[in-house]
């Protein structure tokens, strides 16, 4: 898949027949927030905080991902999808004159640093033939004045008959968009003053704007437009969903919180929560969990923030940016069944919690759900308590052990993406061999790596088994049986999985694992 997803295109690799599946893929995070230029609603990978810089702009004081995504790769994550969303942003607006009237253009990307430069040339052209231009767009980096984007039009109409009409030609830009009225004549050829007949460029005739703070809206967006988190729609995979707050001193609402969540059980995810501004003590944030009422395998809190060591504001920080970037980096090293509260896994020297807290309090917040961060050996700050928000919850008791969770949630979504070519296939007793034998390969490969209490796992497959007689679809179904390394007991899960789509359940009367010889 590529970095960006263009023009609403998505495009979804599968893994062919029978390959290994890998056992350690590299985990994904997802960021949704305000910035102060790049598309909106559109996910973007970025791999380091230099292309962030150069994509979304710098850290701004209005927004929380500029500092979200700089703590995510301080800490060791290496993949990021940002998705920017605004509130009523413009992008700018050129003029270009046509004799009387003008193309007028307006920025793709709205914002006040997103400079964007047009020039019109007749190049090539005949001069008899006053239908015709050539039309030049550049994106420019407002701190340094270097192009960072150009396109090229050649022999556009101004007329709207023509197989050439510049609106229709310009659908494809990723620059700038026509706004109407469209021009009456032919827009007039850009030079410079004097003798010299050099093209020169038109700049913006109005400046583009930010928009308001965002609202709870913005953040969630619409999954028919693939606009807020539904731009996630757009990837085939991510396995870490964070929001940082929306604006200075506010906290993204219950509302956002709940559609993220959901969201997030839906794609196989987790969400990293902050804990609110108002709660200061350990008392206030157990209270504030319960009254929200969450209560699912799929959020991961914390408590407290944290502060800039030395600094001279004293601002209470949020540190879901940081702990991403952790679990990133855990996953790599060590594996997505480990802890976090490890040598080597601590957040960086210069971040530390806003207040200490004493073991009784530590182990209230654990019973609530809640993660701790609390002061390490050597000065460094480490997130302890390996617990999701499930903890409390009989309904979700198995998955309160965060590691677990995280592993079954990567095995789901990893024996999914890696077994797709099965739908595809024409069922057979064959098929189902071939899709069982790969699938035990992959776990014989996680037990070499320690992820399991022991290697007695159960594998059975049936394809075709979720055939209609009113469909000539036909699905998939594989039960799994397993025993993840610090669960209590073993898990039995269930994966459905036709060509539109998977689900999963877990398995109320699956084989006995310890009566199995697999």
């Amino acid at each position: 898949m590529s970095d960006a997803v263009d023009h609403g295109i998505t495009v979804t690799e599968i893994a062919s027949m029978d390959q290994p599946i890998d056992a350690c893929p590299e985990t994904t995070a997802a960021f949704v927030g305000r910035a102060l230029r790049g598309p909106l609603n559109t996910p973007v990978l970025i791999r380091n905080f230099g292309e962030f810089r150069r994509r979304f702009g710098d850290v701004w004081g209005r927004s929380s991902l500029g500092p979200a995504a700089k703590h995510f790769f301080a800490h060791g994550g290496t993949r990021l999808y940002v998705v920017r969303v605004a509130n009523n942003a413009r992008g700018a607006l050129l003029c270009l004159p046509a004799n009387g009237s003008a193309l007028v253009l307006r920025a793709m990307e709205p914002g006040s640093t997103e400079v964007i430069r047009a020039a019109v040339d007749y190049d090539g052209i005949d001069d008899g033939n006053e239908d015709y231009f050539n039309l030049t767009l550049q994106r420019i980096n407002p701190q340094n004045g270097l192009i960072v984007d150009q396109e090229f039009f050649r022999e556009l109409s101004w007329q709207s008959d023509a197989a050439s009409f510049f609106a229709d030609e310009l659908m494809t830009s990723g620059i700038a968009q026509v706004e109407e009225p469209f021009p009456m004549q032919r827009p007039e050829k850009t030079i410079t003053e004097g003798l010299s007949q050099d093209s020169t460029y038109i700049r913006p005739a109005q400046l583009g704007t930010d928009g308001a703070e965002l609202s709870n809206y913005d953040l969630v967006g619409s999954r028919s437009a693939q606009s807020g988190l539904f731009a996630l729609e757009q990837i085939e995979q991510f396995d870490l969903l964070y929001m940082p707050p929306p604006g200075k001193g506010r906290d993204a609402g219950p509302a956002a919180i709940l559609a993220a969540e959901m969201y997030c059980r839906e794609r196989s995810a987790m969400l990293i929560v902050d804990p609110l501004l108002t709660w200061d003590s350990a008392a206030q944030a157990v209270e504030g969990i319960k009254a929200m009422g969450y209560s699912s395998p799929n959020l991961l809190a914390y408590y407290p923030r944290v502060t800039e060591r030395g600094g001279d504001d004293g601002i209470a920080r949020t540190a879901g940016g940081a702990i991403a970037g952790l679990l990133c980096k855990q996953d790599r090293m060590h594996g997505v069944w480990r802890s976090l509260d490890q040598a080597g896994l601590g957040l960086q020297r210069s971040l530390q919690p806003v207040c200490d807290l004493s073991p009784g309090d530590e182990r209230l917040l654990v019973r609530t759900g809640l993660n701790v961060i609390r002061c390490g050996p050597n000065g460094k700050a480490r997130l302890s308590g390996a617990v999701t928000m499930a903890r409390g919850s009989e309904a979700y008791a198995t998955f309160s052990q965060l590691p677990v969770r995280r592993f079954c949630l990567q095995l789901i979504n990893t024996i999914v993406r890696a077994t797709r070519w099965a739908v595809f296939e024409t069922e057979n007793d064959s098929l189902a061999k071939r899709l069982r034998a790969q699938i035990l390969t992959y776990l014989d490969c996680l037990n070499d790596l320690g992820a399991f209490e022991n290697d007695k796992f159960i594998v059975q497959c049936d394809a075709g088994v979720s055939n209609r007689s009113d469909s000539k679809e036909h699905g998939v179904t594989i039960l799994l049986v397993f025993h993840p390394l610090g669960c209590d007991e073993p898990i039995s899960l269930t994966l459905h999985q036709t060509a539109s789509g998977f689900r999963v359940g877990s398995t109320a009367f699956g084989l006995s694992i310890r009566n199995s010889s697999i």
